[in-house]
């Protein structure tokens, strides 16, 4: 069957960015799928090391490839690929991870329920330099995933799957870069999508210096604060109220009212994602004090919970 008559259910979209020590691990990670109705497209943005010619090794025709001779920034890229996507669902997968043989299966399994319109699921993170490999611990609820919302990003991004009208509908933002999932995140959230992780390991997440998340700056963490902003004010709280580091009298005065508000808006929150959200009302290193403020912890965890179940 030519490629012009082939209908993927799944697009798997994958840009790359100087990507040659890992990408051909990461393409054939996705060809060695058990899942097979897919097309994969990778888009070479503006490479100058020889990541294009890794991706022309591979002749399966499922594979679309897309070579910019500029770069264009990791939003550009990905809703290029987006507009490109011909399938039911997109699956994100970037050019140094490694997608486990039954993941789109998975996806696509648990999506056609129709629980979820965007699902992620467990996943190791693989550290280059240490060597060291780790499993994640992730929150499963929708519930769960909207109320992390509010301290982090919840979702693995490159073992997100979901809708496509939801990616064509929602674009990346830009100036967004390093913190542009977190961002559709919210905007999908607050708009009432669904959220998901599946309890299976979905890839494996390489953490080396050269990846974007690794990139820490002002910028970012700019982004990241003006997302925050807009869900917590889309669920109807103060500005400036957020979880922070405060003291005890300070706890009990804004820590523990955001907790029963975040609560109530988002019904069915676990004890251990409330566990999650209320540490960061507090400091680090107690000293003697860690169990009291450990117990601290947990009371306020359940009573939230208990209450967002009223």
């Amino acid at each position: 069957m030519s490629t012009s008559q082939f209908f993927p259910i799944v697009s798997v979209l994958m840009p790359a960015y100087n990507a040659e020590n890992y990408i051909c691990e990461a393409i054939n990670s996705i060809l060695r799928q058990s899942f097979y109705q897919f097309e994969l497209i990778v888009l070479n943005d503006g490479s100058s090391d020889g990541t294009a010619e890794c991706i022309n090794l591979f002749t399966d025709p499922r594979i679309v490839k897309i070579n910019l001779p500029k770069n264009i920034g990791l939003v550009g890229a990905r809703n290029k690929l987006v507009s490109i996507a011909r399938g039911k669902y997109i699956a994100l997968m970037d050019s140094d991870d490694v997608a486990m043989p039954n993941r789109l299966k998975s996806q696509v399994a648990f999506l056609e329920t129709g629980f979820a319109d965007i699902c992620g699921g467990e996943y190791y993170s693989k550290n280059e330099q240490k060597g060291k490999i780790k499993p994640s611990k992730q929150k499963y609820s929708d519930a769960d995933i909207k109320a992390l919302l509010a301290i982090c990003s919840p979702l693995c991004n490159p073992s997100v799957m979901g809708r496509a009208e939801l990616f064509k509908d929602f674009p990346y933002k830009p100036g967004r870069d390093s913190a542009e999932d977190y961002a559709l995140w919210v905007d999908l959230a607050l708009s009432g999508y669904r959220f998901a992780n599946l309890r299976q390991k979905l890839i494996t997440y390489r953490i080396h210096q050269k990846q974007t998340s690794q990139v820490q700056n002002s910028t970012t963490n700019r982004v990241f604060d003006q997302s925050r902003a807009k869900y917590l004010d889309g669920l109807g709280f103060a500005s400036g109220i957020y979880p922070k580091s405060m003291g005890w009298a300070n706890r009990m005065m804004v820590a523990i009212p955001f907790m029963l508000k975040l609560n109530q808006k988002i019904g069915g929150v676990s004890i251990m994602a409330n566990y999650q959200i209320y540490a960061r009302f507090q400091y680090r290193g107690n000293g003697m004090f860690t169990p009291l403020t450990r117990l601290e912890r947990l009371i306020v965890s359940v009573f939230s919970s208990i209450r967002g179940c009223v």
